[in-house]
């Protein structure tokens, strides 16, 4: 099968200079969204058609190489006169000997079981439409049929006063034998409301060849909606995060709200999950077993041990977080970061590229990077691990059992041995030796005579 997505409009309604199929719906452009199900159909061609925004299309089609199963040719629309148009840039990249796949570059949310049944529908020899109902099909082309069979697609701004109140609409992706399609292409006219060549006129000529049109319909109806506004693309992000919501609900999540999650990447669950309102999911996050996640949490590539809380406003990125662990609130963990069992991160606690062994804990108000974090081991309030000299990191290693007391500054590259204990205001310069109490601080003192100064009046 070939797969042609038409991606070369400028989304004018977008308002904005970014092409309209590279704005994200759930972390990643609209025409990804089209690749990714396209290629879920295993194509042995696809070519996206590209024309405004320059170089963007094909630069993020770059980025997809060696992620797809085909490999995906491009072809440049210039200038755009209509769909039919388009789809001619590529017939010469177009295999004749299977069927065609037309798909919309700004339609992200059809799903590969109803593309499979369109192409089902079409078989080797009939061109196939992937059609629906609606209530409300104002500005979008009507299915004509004759005693139920489709004999041509009328577009709005053509249609009679009577095929205008057809509510059947055709969504414009359909399935065409790749021979006929070539045929018809070159014999589209223009002659039209829009002087444009509309790939819809090919249903006609169908019907005149004898080559029969049938139609497919999708799950639902959001599936062939398109976008062309801002107000639409928020529209459909909400849909597909319903979508995924119903998912995870189904799966046996508990969702405090469904309306209010954002995944956008891949979040796996484990069993009695429960997420919060508010939370925000990117890359591939992944929930182990009885993970409860607070409110207005943000993670991306993380990995989250069974059992781990992860309280409200915490930011997690490329991090893993071990069984029985308690995050936050206000915890940040960098990426780098691997947190081992039962291991506490309090508030306002940074941790970036560091492993913490378990039973660990640093409650509040403490950063730690670039450091190998022992067990049982106490960070107290206001312990910095100093790891850069403004050139380069340097290493910090606390061994088990040792209590970092309050306000202590660990100049790396610096060893706290097992069991040691590090006094309160401490600036640890040398390695702090194993079991002693090591403290560095001004000797304290009391000035006698001294007093506070007084402001001088002007």
């Amino acid at each position: 099968m070939n797969v042609v997505i038409l991606a070369a409009g400028m989304g004018k309604r977008m308002q904005s200079a970014l092409p309209k199929v590279l704005h994200p719906l759930a972390g990643k452009p609209l025409l990804r969204h089209v690749i990714d199900t396209a290629s879920s159909l295993s194509p042995s061609k696809l070519c996206v058609i590209y024309g405004h925004g320059g170089a963007a299309v094909p630069e993020m089609l770059a980025q997809l190489s060696g992620q797809t199963g085909a490999a995906i040719e491009t072809a440049l629309q210039q200038p755009q006169l209509g769909t039919g148009h388009a789809v001619m840039q590529a017939v010469p990249q177009l295999d004749e000997s299977v069927p065609t796949l037309v798909l919309y570059g700004d339609v992200p949310l059809t799903t590969a079981a109803s593309l499979g049944r369109l192409v089902e529908a079409a078989g080797t020899d009939k061109l196939a439409i992937l059609t629906v109902e609606q209530a409300n099909p104002f500005g979008l082309g009507r299915i004509v049929r004759e005693n139920g069979s489709i004999v041509r697609i009328v577009e709005e701004k053509d249609a009679s006063e009577a095929e205008r109140a057809i509510r059947e609409i055709n969504s414009g992706i359909m399935c065409v034998p790749t021979t006929h399609l070539k045929k018809w292409l070159a014999a589209l006219s223009n002659n039209n409301a829009q002087g444009e060549y509309y790939l819809t006129d090919i249903v006609a000529q169908a019907v005149a060849d004898g080559v029969p049109v049938v139609s497919a319909q999708p799950s639902a109806e959001w599936e062939v909606a398109g976008v062309n506004s801002k107000v639409q693309l928020a529209e459909l992000e909400r849909r597909h995060q319903l979508n995924i919501a119903t998912a995870l609900l189904e799966k046996g999540v508990t969702l405090m709200d469904p309306a209010r999650i954002d995944v956008r990447g891949e979040l796996v669950c484990g069993r009695d999950v429960v997420i919060d309102v508010g939370c925000v999911f990117e890359g591939r996050v992944e929930l182990a077993d009885g993970v409860t996640v607070g409110p207005h949490c943000v993670l991306v590539n993380a990995k989250v041990g069974a059992g781990a809380q992860i309280k409200p406003f915490c930011h997690i990125e490329d991090a893993v977080v071990g069984d029985k662990s308690q995050i936050g609130p206000y915890a940040r963990l960098r990426p780098g970061t691997e947190l081992g069992e039962d291991v506490h991160v309090g508030n306002f606690v940074e941790i970036k590229n560091s492993q913490v062994a378990a039973h660990s804990k640093a409650n509040h108000l403490a950063y730690v990077g670039d450091a190998t974090v022992g067990s049982r081991v106490n960070i107290g309030a206001g312990t910095i691990t100093c790891n850069y000299d403004g050139a380069n990191k340097f290493r910090t290693v606390i061994e088990d059992d040792a209590f970092i007391g309050s306000d202590s500054q660990l100049v790396a590259p610096v060893t706290v041995g097992k069991g040691a204990t590090l006094g309160a205001g401490t600036t640890l310069t040398k390695d702090a030796p194993a079991g002693k109490l090591t403290i560095s601080r001004p000797k304290q003192m009391t000035v006698e005579g001294w007093s506070r100064p007084v402001k001088t009046k002007k």
